[in-house]
């Protein structure tokens, strides 16, 4: 712990007590976790003496916090402004990895309090698949990991929040428009089976009259458009749910974060150091509005040759190293292959058909539904075991 030295004595009487210096402390709110210190577990310890010394141990996210100065100027005050201390003394620790955890998990919980209702379910894995600049295969990732987990068997949802950018439709071969349910008022999106499994698809491309057609869309409107496709599209289950997001840090990526606070972030990269640093941004985006990343997909890596030679066109390491920064795994590396395009362009994923990137395809979403993002696993939890108790009765009662 590092002691804060120039603590100044201030005017006593009857010394407070640690309940009193723990209620003020929960006026101190983290300004990056938005919650406070109390809650958030930084208020590691209160010692308080006769002659009315408080010394306040505060336990930072990280050692080097540039908010350090802000959340020591309002303790001091806090707790100076208590009847009967005489001084207050501040010393500072570091959260733990655990710790840090429990943290993040508590202000995401606050944040999820606040949240608008949508229409997709609390039991689907919401991954936002993002990318710190266009053209690293965001869009072309996110529709083949869809692919990938239909042809698993599972329901996946895929929001297409690239409102300028839309090109989700093309990709999955899907054609015509939205439609629904006057009397329901909810839009029902389009379903693509796969396998044993189906992907249910929402765009803006699937809303214009033509693909060519250039939506000029900015700030409120396009915040607007993503809330509809939260709010008004009948997703019903789903194992998963995939948002293509727009590239960078704009209105969307805020408006959608605090929209489904339970989404978690996968970020797509190439092999290129420019690429890599831009992308450093998106992540730290997504933590800041409390999003865990769940890895770094690396696009467009080396070229694999018919002889199976591999030459690195775009460069190397730039997903692990992307990783490694962001303190997130490496889900893996896609090779530069030109049926990936092609496949695109006719919508026919890749990651239905067979090669290296296919396979790589497969082997990222191995990864994602065993280990990094499982889908919510319900069969042994009491509100299921309760609808089903609920069906058997409503049977017996027919």
């Amino acid at each position: 712990m590092e002691p804060e030295p120039g603590d100044e004595t201030l005017p006593g009487g009857a010394s407070p007590t640690e309940a009193d210096v723990l209620g003020v402390l929960r006026g101190v709110i983290d300004p990056e976790l938005g919650t406070d210190i109390v809650e958030l577990g930084m208020a590691r310890a209160v010692a308080i003496d006769d002659d009315g010394r408080v010394d306040v141990t505060i336990a930072l996210t990280t050692s080097g916090c540039p908010l350090r100065a802000q959340i020591q100027r309002d303790v001091r005050a806090r707790v100076a402004d208590l009847p009967g201390v005489s001084s207050v003394h501040l010393s500072w620790d570091e959260l733990n990895a655990e710790e840090k955890a429990t943290a993040m998990a508590r202000a995401r919980f606050n944040v999820s309090r606040n949240a608008p209702d949508t229409e997709v379910p609390a039991t689907t894995k919401v991954l936002m698949v993002a990318s710190g600049k266009g053209g690293v295969g965001k869009s072309s990732v996110t529709v083949n990991l869809a692919a990938a987990m239909a042809a698993r068997g599972m329901t996946v949802g895929v929001m297409d929040a690239d409102i300028w950018g839309f090109s989700i439709p093309r990709m999955l071969g899907v054609e015509g428009r939205l439609g629904g349910s006057p009397e329901v008022g909810k839009i029902d999106p389009i379903e693509v089976p796969i396998g044993d499994g189906v992907v249910k698809v929402v765009s803006m491309g699937l809303l214009v009259d033509n693909e060519e057609s250039a939506l000029m869309w900015r700030g409120l409107i396009l915040n607007r458009a993503v809330q509809h496709f939260c709010e008004d599209v009948a997703w019903g289950p789903m194992d998963y749910l995939l948002i293509d997001m727009p590239p960078g840090t704009g209105d969307v990526q805020m408006g959608l974060a605090k929209m489904l606070p339970q989404a978690e972030m996968v970020v797509v990269t190439t092999p290129a150091l420019a690429a890599q640093k831009v992308a450093v941004r998106v992540a730290n985006m997504g933590r800041a509005n409390y999003l865990r990343i769940v890895g770094v997909v690396e696009n467009m890596s080396a070229y694999v040759a018919p002889d199976g030679s591999r030459h690195e066109l775009f460069g190397a390491g730039g997903g692990g190293a992307l990783a490694q920064q962001v303190g997130a795994p490496l889900l893996g590396t896609i090779p530069l292959d030109g049926a990936v395009a092609t496949a695109g362009d006719t919508g026919c994923p890749i990651s239905l058909g067979e090669g290296p990137a296919a396979d790589a395809y497969r082997e990222i979403v191995e990864h994602i539904v065993t280990e990094a993002a499982p889908p919510v696993d319900m069969a042994g939890c009491s509100a299921r075991l309760l609808a089903a108790a609920e069906d058997a009765l409503d049977a017996a009662g027919a």
